[in-house]
């Protein structure tokens, strides 16, 4: 994208908790904004959480009704694939590189060679994620975290390819969002995941070996001053979700045993045990 242009559209693709978060950020801050999935229903309760979002954020102060009704004027719910165009678009799906690299492929192919393409991910490094593009130097990572628009940092990541251009406007993206927005090195995991993933790790690994049980390990490190214990964070993220990027960043680091991905894990994402989302996790929601 030249400098000249700047971003007036934005589409989201994962109509998620992640991806609707994202969209409440972008509208808000006066983005056209699509909010994209494969499936009606998905798209529908993307909808209706970026609906309920924005009435509490109302009733709450946070905004007021005229805010919240042009960010409402301004989301556009899509199911069709061929309207996603748009001088940013951001996927925040499946977090598997060849679901993100034949999505990125079809992108690129119906949208202007200035629209940045900008991924979500959380561990995948981004030049894998553009290879084998048309237009690799127009791929950037863009990483928000949960829930999106309430969490402030987003992480900007240059792939081996991605122009400088690109990321600066993804950059002041970030920013017109009322973000704080950092640079990370197109490394497995970037600052935070990189950080963070022996939280839930080493958590896990105490459960397994019986040191203590979940419950115990959460009421320690809030009584230590973090705002939630590694078993409800991961509640929260989505168990699935957490599991995928554990298993990324041991791929990654060449299966080194302390990004070992835990059975426990394993065994509620077979379950279908996905946290909030699904009503169930490590904890019991109503």
């Amino acid at each position: 994208m030249s400098q000249s242009q700047s971003i007036q559209s934005v589409a989201v693709i994962g109509a998620g908790v992640m991806g609707s978060g994202i969209a409440i950020s972008s509208v808000l801050a006066g983005y056209r904004t699509l909010l994209f999935d494969l499936r009606t229903e998905a798209v529908e309760k993307g909808e209706a959480y970026v609906r309920k979002q924005l009435q509490s954020s109302l009733e709450k102060g946070r905004i007021d009704q005229e805010q919240h009704d042009k960010a409402l004027a301004l989301l556009h719910p899509c199911t069709d694939f061929s309207a996603l165009k748009a001088d940013f678009i951001l996927e925040a799906v499946v977090e598997k590189l060849e679901v993100k690299r034949e999505l990125f492929a079809k992108l690129e192919a119906q949208n202007s060679p200035d629209s940045i393409l900008a991924t979500n991910t959380s561990s995948i490094p981004i030049t894998q994620i553009a290879s084998g593009l048309t237009h690799p130097q127009r791929v950037v990572g863009v990483h928000f975290f949960n829930p999106a628009h309430i969490m402030k940092l987003v992480e900007i990541i240059k792939g081996a390819a991605t122009t400088t251009e690109v990321a600066e406007a993804s950059f002041a993206w970030a920013q017109s969002l009322k973000k704080t927005a950092v640079y990370a090195a197109d490394s497995p995991g970037f600052i935070v995941n990189r950080v963070a993933r022996h939280y839930y790790v080493e958590a896990l690994k105490m459960v397994e070996e019986g040191v203590a049980d979940f419950e115990t390990i959460d009421a320690h490190m809030e009584a230590l001053g973090f705002k939630m214990g590694p078993f409800r964070l991961m509640d929260l993220i989505g168990v699935e979700t957490n599991y995928s990027v554990t298993s990324s960043m041991f791929e990654q680091f060449n299966y080194d045993s302390k990004f070992r991905p835990s059975r426990i894990q394993k065994q509620k994402v077979d379950a279908g045990h996905h946290g909030r989302k699904s009503g169930k996790g490590f904890y019991t929601y109503e």
